[in-house]
């Protein structure tokens, strides 16, 4: 089976994504699994190299039929024609990190690489270049157009799973309609098979903190939720719920889910961080798209630093060959 072809976007040109990236590449194994294309500029990545020591051949190609193997092939985009400092916040950067992005996404759905890592970028430097921050996932499903996607967060035991609109629980109830969820419940069993387990044990989240603990259910449990786990066992999912998240996700820890289905952003992040869950990526279901992570660093800290590291992206490459190779497998 050849090597899958990964492209991973540099992310904001004053962050750390492109630091990242190169510290990432120092360590062999990488050329060993895949073919990488970093989709970026020149010099940006010359003054990222210099910065990390990376002193191995970068090979600068105009399309990925130019890619090499062991090579870090370069894409380069060549627009970074303005004076961007490392740790500033500034719509250039912003602007051009979301050309990177659109461009490893138009690739991937092109066929011409198999999946897409995007490194950090700043919400900030974004909204001042104009464009909307929503989220990343809402960023990435509008460029491809799609209806039916989620947000995996993907940590050691590859577990955890919520839908990635950035909403409260107000907006969640209005929002948790019995196809939305049984569609979730279907884009986290084929997420998790495209990590290689293969008959995925999938939980449901309840809106309500005690739903299914003690019988507490809300307006969105009976008419919604539960018709919608109802409806995916009968079509042979392995699914239970709804039950309380914070259950959930100690029972995913402990192996008796694969993956838990919950309902809006902090209902996932909350019980994440308590159960010590952090450390992984974060994996779009649905699009070709790994971003790195998942502890939601800046890339910008103090003195220009974030808490995004070479460890995450590392991750988030060897996942991304995990999702390719199990779809040239299909």
């Amino acid at each position: 089976m050849d090597k899958p072809v990964i492209g991973i976007t540099i992310g904001d040109p004053a962050g750390v994504g492109p630091e990242v990236t190169l510290k990432a590449f120092k360590n062999k194994k990488l050329f060993n699994i895949c073919i990488p294309v970093v989709i970026g500029d020149i010099n940006v990545i010359k003054k990222s190299a210099t910065i990390v020591g990376y002193n191995s051949e970068i090979n600068l190609i105009e399309g990925t039929d130019q890619c090499k193997e062991g090579k870090l092939n370069l894409l380069s985009l060549n627009n970074v024609d303005f004076d961007y400092r490392f740790g500033s916040i500034q719509p250039e950067c912003g602007r051009v990190a979301f050309e990177y992005i659109k461009i490893g996404i138009e690739l991937a759905l092109a066929g011409n690489i198999d999946a897409v890592v995007t490194a950090p970028i700043h919400k900030e430097a974004l909204n001042l270049a104009g464009f909307h921050y929503s989220g990343h996932t809402e960023i990435f499903a509008d460029l491809t157009k799609a209806k039916d996607y989620a947000m995996m967060l993907a940590s050691e035991p590859l577990k955890v799973i919520h839908v990635s609109t950035h909403v409260s629980l107000r907006n969640a109830c209005d929002m948790v309609k019995q196809e939305r969820v049984h569609k979730v419940i279907k884009l986290a069993y084929e997420g998790i098979k495209g990590l290689g387990v293969q008959a995925p044990r999938i939980a449901v989240a309840g809106l309500n903190p005690h739903a299914g603990e003690t019988g507490l259910f809300g307006d969105e449990e009976i008419k919604e939720i539960i018709p919608a786990v109802e409806r995916a066992k009968q079509e042979g999912f392995n699914v239970t719920g709804p039950l309380p998240p914070d259950t959930i996700f100690l029972h995913c820890k402990e192996g008796k889910y694969d993956i838990a289905v919950v309902m809006y952003h902090d209902q996932g992040h909350i019980p994440l961080k308590l159960l010590d869950f952090m450390g992984g990526v974060n994996i779009t279901v649905g699009l070709p798209i790994i971003r790195t992570s998942v502890d939601h660093g800046t890339a910008f800290g103090k003195a220009g630093k974030g808490t995004a590291d070479e460890t995450s992206m590392i991750k988030a490459i060897e996942t991304a060959v995990q999702f390719a190779i199990n779809r040239q497998g299909d």
